[in-house]
């Protein structure tokens, strides 16, 4: 298995430097269109190479799409939690009654539950 993780890094690394390689230009990247920035005033773009910019856009896709899934699945991990904690107290549960039918009452049930113990049938005695 880590062979083929290891694998898999090595081609993904070699796929990024060609890409990385192939799109050295660099290109504007404008948070806000021209028309708005004029209103706003300050300078709303970056000028940076292709494939960077392309790298940080996987990275916050990402990034949102991690935070996505854990907020969806927020709901089936206390569901989870839950049913685990309903799990230990029956599991507590079955154990008390267990231990409180394991103990003898008195001592008639005692001397019967030894006598059921022992084999019921026995061998001959010799003399």
């Amino acid at each position: 298995m880590r062979a083929i993780r290891l694998f898999f890094l090595a081609v993904l690394a070699i796929v990024l430097v060609l890409v990385a390689t192939a799109n050295r230009g660099t290109i504007t990247v404008s948070l806000v269109p021209e028309s708005l920035a004029r209103f706003t005033g300050g300078q709303w773009s970056l000028s940076l190479p292709a494939f960077l910019a392309l790298f940080l856009a996987m990275v916050f896709g990402l990034i949102v799409g991690l935070v996505w899934e854990w907020l969806r699945e927020s709901g089936i991990r206390a569901e989870a939690r839950a049913r685990a904690q309903e799990l230990a107290r029956l599991e507590r549960e079955v154990g008390d009654i267990r231990r409180k039918h394991a103990e003898p009452r008195d001592e008639v049930l005692a001397i019967l539950d030894d006598s059921a113990a022992r084999p019921r049938t026995a061998l001959p005695a010799t003399r």
